[in-house]
Formats: structure tokens, C-alpha cells, sequence
């Protein structure tokens, strides 16, 4: 799925972008794809999750969300990989990340509750980051793209800053 959304990024939703912009812009199309469902589905899954003192088995809906962003994960990965292959903060990110959904659903099968806390806040900023990455590639050439850019940059300048 991710690897389709990719393609139809880079050569249908910003075929008229610069082909040096179009895979960074292609990222960042998957990864709000990405990020609004896995937001939805969980708070959905968590929502249905009972309280307990112990963390309880992992669920078929949190499982579900595990696997879509394994699917994510593993699709930006390999755009980094091979188009920005010496940006090892990403990489790294990623990589830790898919150690921690591959180890929480195929390992353990326990804590997906507290890793999907941790996603819905995660995807939250990333929505902030992929708008305000998009808008800094056309901001010379787009009024629109100038606005949404300046709106952004004090919000990323404080989760940097403040971190």
C-alpha cells in the first residue's frame, strides 16, 4: 500500500515539483497517509482496551495498527536508504522504531497499549513536520506554501528547541 502511495506521490501529486524536491515531498505524502489513520485506528484500539494492572495481550485492533505502521516504517526506510543514505538520525529513527512495533507485536505481544499512546502523540508533531518540510520546498516560488511555512515555524523551533 505504501509502496503504491509512494509511487503515486512522486509521479502524479507532485509530478510538476522539481524531480530533486518530488522524493522528499513523496516521504512526506506517505507519512501523513501514514499518520491520520494510525492516529484514529489507535484511539480507537486503546479506547477499547480495559484497564489493568499488568499489560494486558495485545489485541487484533492494536495489532492492526502495529502492522500498518510497520508497513509505514519499513517504506520510508527504504526511501531514506537509497535517496538520503547518510542521514543517520532518520535512519536510525526508523530503524529503533521498527525494532520496537516488530518486538511488540511478533515477540512479546504485550505493551501495545503505551506504543500506541506514545504513536498518537508521535503522529501529532509528524503532521506539524511533514507540512512544515513541504511548505520550506516551494515557499520561493508559492505565496500560499510562504504562509503555511511562516505559520510553522514557531511551532518547530519550540519541539526542537524545547524538545
Amino acid at each position: 500500500m505504501f509502496f503504491t502511495a509512494y509511487l503515486t506521490a512522486n509521479f502524479a501529486v507532485f509530478r510538476r515539483w522539481s524531480p530533486k524536491l518530488r522524493p522528499e515531498a513523496a516521504s512526506c505524502f506517505i507519512s501523513l497517509l501514514h499518520g491520520t489513520p494510525a492516529v484514529l485506528f489507535a484511539s480507537l484500539s486503546i479506547s477499547q482496551t480495559p484497564a489493568a494492572a499488568s499489560p494486558p495481550s495485545t489485541t487484533d485492533p492494536q495489532n492492526t495498527v502495529l502492522d500498518y505502521s510497520i508497513a509505514y516504517f519499513s517504506m520510508d526506510l527504504v526511501h531514506y536508504l537509497i535517496f538520503y543514505p547518510s542521514d543517520l538520525l532518520f535512519i536510525g529513527h526508523h530503524l529503533a522504531t521498527l525494532f520496537v512495533f516488530v518486538t511488540c507485536r511478533y515477540l512479546v505481544a504485550h505493551g501495545a497499549y503505551a506504543i500506541l499512546v506514545l504513536l498518537i502523540l508521535a503522529e501529532a508533531t509528524s503532521f506539524c513536520q511533514n507540512t512544515w518540510t513541504l511548505a520550506s520546498a516551494r515557499r520561493g516560488d508559492l505565496d500560499v506554501a510562504a504562509k503555511v511555512y511562516d505559520l510553522f515555524v514557531p511551532s518547530v523551533l519550540c519541539v526542537l528547541l524545547c524538545g
